[in-house]
């Protein structure tokens, strides 16, 4: 997901976003352990997409935190 699609996101799908990456994160690691998974290459993109949805949030708080 590129962060241009993130930043157009409001808070509440953000949120759920983040929820269903690492749902999706613990799925990866569970298919990895049991090897499962023929990617491994998955979890990083996935890990990279948790900390961009995070840092888009942060930035909107620090954002909210200037205003007021």
């Amino acid at each position: 997901m590129r962060i241009s699609e993130i930043k157009k996101l409001n808070d509440n799908e953000l949120n759920e976003k983040l929820k269903d990456l690492k749902a999706s994160l613990f799925n990866l690691r569970f298919q990895h352990a049991t090897g499962q998974l023929e990617n491994p290459m998955l979890i990083k993109g996935v890990k990279k997409d948790i900390a961009r949805v995070k840092t888009t949030m942060r930035e909107r708080e620090l954002k909210n935190m200037k205003e007021a």
